[in-house]
């Protein structure tokens, strides 16, 4: 096992307010330049998992015949997703299992798809999970990632507190064995992991609305003073709890502005193995 492998962690941890963000994720919002390449029968590798939602999805869209398996780094998670699979009458059709993308516990050539999502930002050696992903998925099959751009992310109106949470943020991130701005790497590490002719692209998450901009203001105000990122933040000797305490309202003054929007710019690959 390699240092970085070794000391990544992930920033967020799995707080109420992170996976309130995590929840709101579907094939349709957050893997629509995969869901083209998507059949009945097939059988799909969801790494990093978390909560369920994006899962789920893509077994309707593997259905009927198909198989997924999801798989998770954090045990208590999975809870949740088997959950979820099941109130969508999908408990027969999705495996759950913990796993680290590094060593992937398959055989080679094991899935048509391999997909992970918001991952390889948080892993120690994203080009040796890319090379896992491809291992295990079979010849003519799809290696697919989408990962977010932090230094991509854009917001009106101006706000210096948001400014120092971009900037915490990527420091935290990277002190804890990630890269926060993965979404330009992407393509970069598939070539270095060796695949070939590698499709990049790139969609954005939008906020728009009061509603919209409420909600995501609010859940970075509560991740910030109470999930792991904070207590990475002050182990860390990033931050104290008051430098947190005025990010927090910077998020929720930002948040309560009539004219509030956000976008994060998130990266995709696509490969055919």
């Amino acid at each position: 096992m390699n240092a970085a492998k070794e000391t990544a962690v992930y920033t967020h941890g799995h707080h109420e307010s992170v996976l309130r963000s995590h929840r709101w994720r579907t094939a349709e919002n957050s893997a629509a330049y995969l869901i083209g390449e998507l059949r009945p029968g097939m059988s799909v590798l969801d790494v990093g998992c978390g909560p369920g939602t994006i899962t789920a999805d893509l077994a309707e869209l593997v259905a009927p015949g198909g198989r997924v398996t999801a798989v998770d780094a954090a045990e208590d998670v999975l809870a949740q997703a088997r959950t979820h699979a099941e109130e969508r009458g999908l408990g027969s059709v999705v495996s759950f299992g913990t796993a680290d993308v590094h060593a992937l516990d398959f055989p080679d050539d094991s899935f048509d798809v391999v997909h992970a999502h918001q991952v390889l930002q948080h892993v120690g050696d994203p080009v040796q999970a890319l090379r896992e992903m491809r291992r295990v998925c079979r010849p003519g099959g799809i290696v697919a990632a989408r990962d977010a751009d932090y230094a991509a992310m854009t917001w009106y109106p101006a706000a210096p507190g948001l400014d120092d949470w971009l900037s915490l943020y990527r420091r935290v991130a990277r002190a804890n064995g990630g890269e926060p701005d993965a979404g330009r790497r992407l393509r970069g590490w598939a070539r270095e992991a060796g695949f070939g002719d590698v499709t990049s692209s790139a969609t954005a998450w939008c906020f728009a609305t009061p509603e919209e901009t409420g909600w995501w203001s609010a859940l970075w105000a509560e991740r910030t003073t109470a999930s792991a990122y904070a207590a990475n933040a002050i182990g860390g000797g990033h931050a104290s709890g008051s430098d947190l305490a005025a990010v927090a309202q910077a998020w929720r003054a930002w948040g309560a502005e009539p004219d509030a929007w956000f976008s994060v710019l998130n990266g995709e690959i696509l490969y055919r193995a």
